[in-house]
């Protein structure tokens, strides 16, 4: 039952409210009729949120502070990002607390970094057998204690995001328009014709939307047993490969001529550039200095994943949902309007103590 005084509305708690997709779901959600939102904070935050959002602080890894935070809520969205470790405890805290008051229904984000190395068309029901990096086998750790949760008769749902980007997005927008304003990134050749498994950031908060109101029975294919989570690929319709993405943000930002880029340059960029910037990164930390200075990195997992040939099926979430993808150029315009010569506005930030994650 939600803890409103109007029994017709709907109490949304979002965990990780603070992040890019959390901070963008509690803005739309905010000017959603029929929904209150309460945004859930490791810490007050600093900036104002729209009139109806209420606020919770909360330790997202400690039980009691969860179910403190939860109590009364309808549905729970657990957007927490950050590192391995971080991410698995809040989802076993959100889980645990969740036993004690079960919402209506969990709406947990996953990623398609579950999959790892996999290649070809890949469906919700696939094997996750193939290599992963320590990012994935954690998204992985989650979806088993939420499968685990749902298994207790609790009732969860779970989204598996491509490259999630638009205004906001740190990894996906501005990190590579940086990239391409620095002629670091464009055209990589064969080395950049894997797909793109883009979803633009209001299409993943649409999705969540659906999600929360999806029927019990709906959404299970294939293999899918009746007491596991559902789980749900969302992902544009028609991914371009990122040769063709990066070309098309080059040109959407004025970065032209976008550059051909040898494998070679990619692999200085990849295995020697990007080692040194990460141990810049560390010393600027421990000495307590502003990080601003230090250019993007492409790292080795971003130079798999620009080959890699991984192409995610959404016929599932595009059933269960009934969406309509934002196109290409709708979604590099609003991205490059937001970005600017400089962001518009400080990038979300991941809660304290927790690392940026893929998303």
């Amino acid at each position: 039952m939600a803890d409103t005084e109007d029994p017709h509305i709907r109490t949304v708690f979002i965990a990780g409210a603070g992040g890019f997709i959390g901070s963008r779901l509690t803005e739309i959600l905010a000017r959603t009729p029929g929904i209150h939102v309460i945004a859930g904070y490791r810490r007050q935050p600093n900036r104002m949120h729209s009139q109806g959002v209420e606020i919770r602080v909360c330790d997202a890894t400690d039980v009691k502070a969860v179910s403190a935070a939860t109590r009364g809520v309808d549905y729970v969205v657990n957007c927490v990002a950050g590192n391995g470790r971080s991410m698995m405890a809040a989802t076993q805290a959100l889980c645990d607390a969740a036993r004690r008051m079960p919402p209506r229904r969990i709406v947990h984000l996953s990623s398609m970094a579950v999959y790892g190395d996999v290649t070809g068309t890949v469906s919700e029901q696939a094997d996750l057998i193939a290599p992963c990096s320590a990012y994935g086998d954690a998204k992985r750790t989650c979806e088993r204690i939420v499968t685990t949760y749902v298994r207790d008769g609790g009732d969860a749902v779970i989204l598996r995001p491509g490259c999630v980007y638009g205004p906001g997005s740190r990894q996906w927008t501005a990190g590579l328009a940086r990239l391409l304003r620095a002629g670091r990134a464009g055209d990589f050749g064969a080395a950049g014709d894997g797909v793109c498994n883009l979803v633009y950031v209001d299409d993943l908060v649409a999705a969540i939307q659906a999600a929360m109101s999806l029927p019990a029975d709906a959404g299970r294919v294939g293999r899918a047993r009746a007491d596991a989570a559902r789980a749900f690929n969302v992902v544009c319709a028609d991914p371009p490969t990122w040769n063709a993405y990066l070309t098309a943000f080059a040109r959407a930002l004025g970065a032209t001529p976008v550059r051909r880029l040898s494998a070679r340059r990619l692999a200085v960029e990849s295995r020697i550039v990007a080692p040194a910037l990460r141990m810049a990164a560390i010393a600027t930390r421990m000495a307590h200095l502003p990080a601003g200075w230090i250019p993007e990195a492409i790292t080795p997992s971003l130079a798999g994943l620009l080959r890699q040939d991984i192409r995610l099926d959404g016929a599932a979430a595009a059933e269960a949902f009934r969406l309509t993808d934002t196109t290409l150029d709708e979604g590099l315009a609003a991205s490059v309007r937001w970005f600017g010569p400089t962001p518009k506005r400080p990038l979300p930030q991941p809660e304290p103590a927790l690392e940026a994650g893929q998303g």
